[in-house]
C-alpha cells in the first residue's frame, strides 16, 4: 500500500510539473533529508550529473544557468523526513525544472526562494547520501532504473543543450582572431578551409542561442550576425532587415527582404512553433578568395539562412540590396553567390539564380536560394564578347603579316642604298622594323606561355614582351631625332660612330628599365588575368598573358614614356608639315601626303589614339577598330610606304622639287 502511495504521489508531481505537457528528460529519485538542506544548481562539466549530500541537492549540467550567474541556491521544505523528487527538460522552450515533494521549482530562474548571491552556503564538509528508488527516462525511450548512490551522471549529448550569449562571443571573438592573423591576409585552401569550418560552428551556435527578444544582434568587429524569430502563418508577411551596424568604404549599407512564402505553414510542418533567419555579414573576403582571386564589393559578403531549412528554387525570390558610392566607369556589379566544391577544401564564386539590377548608388541582387552572397566587381571594358573576338582577330592576323611585312622590308632596305647618309636613315628605319618584328612575335607567343605551367617561362616571355614594346617606341623616338637631324638643323655634320651610338640608345635603354624593374621585384612580370565580362550570358572569362604584374610599373613605365616620345615626334612631324606648306608648289601634293602618312606611322603617331581608350560609348570602341588595325599592321603600311614612295622616285626627280622634298624620298631618308 505504501508502494502504490508514492506511485502515485510522483505521477501527481509530474503533472503539476509539467502540465500537459510531456517532457523530454526525466530524473526521479527518493532522498531522505536528516537536516535543513537546499537544491543548488551551477555550470559542470561535460556531462549532466545529480549529486546528493546531508546538506544540499546538487544539479550541474555543461552550460551556464543564465547569461549573468553560474549559481543558484534554493531552499528546500524545512520539514525533515523522506521526499520524492524529479528534475524534468523541456525542449520547446528549453527549460529546467525540479519538483521536490509539493515544491516546483524553474531551475536558473529568480524565485522568491533563491538565495541572492554572495549569501549561499559555505559549508565545504558535505556527508554523502544516497538517492534511493531512482528511476529516468528520455523521450521516446523505456523507463530505466538504477542502483541507489550518492552522484548520477548522464552525457550532455542525450540533451539537446541550449546555447548561451556568452558562448557565441567567445565564438565570435576567436574567429576575428583566426582572421585577424597575418597568414590571414593571403590565405591558401587549407587556412580557408579551418576560416569556414569555424564560421560553420559560429552558425550553429547561432541556431541554438538563448534570444532575449524577437531578434538579437552579435559581434562587434569583422563578423556580424542578427537571428530573427519570426511565427509561420497561414497568410504571412515578407520581412524586410537593415542592420544596425554602420557601415564605411565602399558599402555603406544593405537590406534584406525575404518573400512571405518562406513563413508560410506546411501541413506536414504544422508543428514549427517559430522559425530562425540568420543574418551575418562579414566585412573581409578572406575566407571567401577563388582561383581568379575575385574581388568583392567592399569586402562585403551577406549569408541569409533560415535554420534547419534548405531554402532553393524560389518562386518569389530573395532581394539583396547593397548601398555604394558610385562605381568605376571600368567595372560592372555582379550578383554572386559562394559554391563549395566536393571535398569543402576550396569554392568558387557563381551567379547561377541571381540577377543583378544596378543603380547609381545601390546594387540589387535577386536570387531563388539561400546562402552566401556578394557583388563582384567585373572588369567591364566597353566592348561586348563579339567585337572582343573581332578585335582578338584582327590582332594575331594583323600581326602575323606585320612580322613577315617587316622581314621583307628590311631585306630590300639593307641593299637599297650605300651612300653614307642614306645608309644612317636605312638602318635606323631597318631597327624600328626589326624592334616591331619583336613585338609582333611575343605578342603572338604571349598567351601561350601564359597557358605553360612554368613561372620562370612565363616571367621571360613578359619581360622580352616589354622589352620589344619599350625598344619599339624608343626606335619610333629616334626616327623622330633623325628627321629633324635631317630637314630642321641646318649644319648636316658628319658624327662618328653615330649609328653605334643610336643603337646603344635604341636598344640599350629598354634593357635597362626591364633589367631594374626585374630587379626591383621579380614579381614584376608573369602571368595576368584580363576579366572581360560577357554580357550574353553573365560570365566572367579571363584572358590571360604573360605581362607586368603591377598596374604602377606598367602606368609609370609605359604610358609616360610613350607620351614623351608622342609628344616629341608631334613637334618633329608638325615642323614637317610646316616646310611642305612653305613650299606649296603645284604638282607635288599627292607625294607629300604620301610621304607625311609614312612618316606619322615610322613616328608612331597613330599610337596616340590608346589615349581615347579611357573615353566611353561608340567612340571608344571606333577608336579601338582603328587603334588595332594600324598599330598591328604597322610593319605591313611601313612596307606599303616604302614601296609607294620607291614608284614614285623612279619616275624622275621633278625640276621644282625642293631639296627639303627630296629628302623625303627612300633614297635619301
Amino acid at each position: 500500500m505504501k508502494v502504490l502511495f508514492l506511485l502515485l504521489l510522483s505521477l501527481l508531481q509530474g503533472l503539476a510539473a509539467c502540465g500537459l505537457r510531456e517532457e523530454d528528460f526525466r530524473f526521479c529519485g527518493d532522498r531522505n533529508q536528516t537536516e535543513e538542506s537546499s537544491a543548488v544548481f551551477q555550470h559542470g562539466p561535460a556531462a549532466i550529473s545529480i549529486e546528493n549530500t546531508a546538506q544540499a541537492l546538487i544539479i550541474k549540467k555543461p552550460f551556464l544557468p543564465s547569461r549573468r550567474n553560474s549559481y543558484y541556491e534554493y531552499r528546500l521544505p524545512p520539514t525533515l523526513g523522506r521526499y520524492r523528487f524529479c528534475i524534468f527538460w523541456f525542449e520547446s522552450n528549453r527549460s529546467l525544472q525540479l519538483v521536490y515533494g509539493k515544491q516546483s521549482i524553474p531551475l536558473g530562474g529568480d524565485t522568491a526562494s533563491s538565495i541572492p548571491r554572495g549569501q549561499e552556503s559555505q559549508k565545504t564538509e558535505r556527508t554523502r547520501a544516497n538517492i534511493f528508488n531512482v528511476s529516468y527516462i528520455i523521450k521516446g525511450g523505456k523507463n530505466t532504473s538504477q542502483d541507489a548512490k550518492d552522484e548520477y551522471f548522464f552525457n550532455a549529448s542525450t540533451l539537446s543543450m541550449p546555447v548561451w550569449e556568452q558562448d557565441v562571443e567567445q565564438q565570435f571573438s576567436a574567429l576575428d582572431s583566426l582572421i585577424a592573423q597575418p597568414l590571414a591576409a593571403a590565405p591558401g585552401h587549407r587556412e580557408q578551409q579551418r576560416l569556414r569550418r569555424t564560421l560553420g560552428e559560429l552558425e550553429r551556435m547561432l541556431a541554438k542561442v538563448e534570444l532575449e527578444g524577437q531578434s538579437q544582434t552579435f559581434g562587434e568587429a569583422t563578423v556580424h550576425a542578427t537571428v530573427l524569430r519570426v511565427q509561420p502563418s497561414r497568410a504571412p508577411q515578407p520581412l524586410t532587415f537593415a542592420p544596425l551596424r554602420e557601415e564605411s568604404g565602399e558599402v555603406q549599407g544593405f537590406t534584406v527582404d525575404l518573400p512571405s512564402s518562406l513563413f508560410m505553414v506546411v501541413k506536414d510542418r504544422e508543428e514549427v512553433a517559430e522559425h530562425r533567419v540568420l543574418v551575418m555579414d562579414i566585412n573581409r573576403q578572406t575566407m571567401f578568395q577563388d582561383e581568379n582571386s575575385s574581388h568583392v564589393l567592399g569586402d562585403k559578403v551577406v549569408s541569409i539562412s533560415l535554420v534547419d531549412t534548405v531554402v532553393a528554387n524560389l518562386s518569389e525570390p530573395v532581394v539583396l540590396t547593397f548601398f555604394h558610392d558610385q562605381l568605376l566607369r571600368n567595372v560592372t556589379p555582379l550578383c554572386v553567390f559562394w559554391q563549395e566544391d566536393a571535398s569543402g577544401s576550396s569554392g568558387s564564386w557563381d551567379s547561377s539564380g541571381c540577377t543583378t539590377v544596378t543603380g547609381s548608388s545601390q546594387t540589387q541582387c535577386r536570387c531563388n536560394h539561400l546562402t552566401y552572397f556578394a557583388v563582384l566587381m567585373v572588369s567591364s571594358p566597353d566592348i561586348t564578347s563579339v567585337h572582343r573576338n573581332y578585335l582578338s582577330i584582327i590582332s594575331y592576323v594583323g600581326c602575323l603579316i606585320s612580322a613577315l611585312a617587316s622581314i621583307c622590308t628590311i631585306f630590300f632596305l639593307y641593299f637599297r642604298s650605300k651612300q653614307r647618309d642614306q645608309i644612317t636613315s636605312m638602318h635606323i628605319h631597318m631597327n624600328l622594323l626589326a624592334a616591331i618584328f619583336l613585338l609582333d612575335i611575343t605578342f603572338l607567343l604571349s598567351e601561350h606561355l601564359a597557358a605553360s605551367s612554368s613561372e620562370a617561362i612565363c616571367t621571360a616571355g613578359g619581360l622580352f614582351l616589354h622589352f620589344s614594346l619599350l625598344s619599339c617606341l624608343t626606335w619610333m623616338g629616334i626616327e623622330g631625332y633623325n628627321l629633324y637631324r635631317l630637314v630642321i638643323e641646318v649644319f648636316n655634320a658628319y658624327h662618328d660612330h653615330f649609328l653605334l651610338k643610336l643603337c646603344l640608345v635604341g636598344w640599350g635603354l629598354p634593357i635597362f628599365c626591364v633589367v631594374t624593374i626585374l630587379l626591383a621585384s621579380w614579381t614584376n612580370y608573369g602571368p595576368i588575368s584580363i576579366p572581360i565580362y560577357e554580357s550574353i550570358d553573365g560570365r566572367t572569362v579571363n584572358a590571360t598573358i604573360c605581362w607586368i604584374t603591377s598596374p604602377l610599373v606598367h602606368n609609370s613605365v609605359n604610358l609616360g614614356f610613350f607620351t614623351l616620345v608622342f609628344l616629341f615626334n608631334s613637334v618633329m612631324l608638325g615642323a614637317m608639315v610646316r616646310e611642305i606648306l612653305r613650299q606649296n608648289k603645284k604638282g607635288h601634293k599627292l607625294k607629300h601626303i604620301l610621304a607625311l602618312l609614312g612618316l606619322s606611322i615610322l613616328l608612331g603617331i597613330p599610337w596616340a589614339l590608346i589615349f581615347f581608350s579611357f573615353t566611353s560609348g561608340v567612340f571608344c570602341l571606333v577608336s579601338l577598330y582603328i587603334f588595332t588595325i594600324i598599330n598591328s599592321l604597322q610593319g605591313f603600311l611601313i612596307f606599303l610606304w616604302y614601296w609607294t614612295m620607291v614608284l614614285q622616285a623612279r619616275k624622275g626627280p621633278d625640276s621644282q622639287s625642293s631639296s627639303d622634298s627630296a629628302k623625303l624620298q627612300p633614297s635619301s631618308s
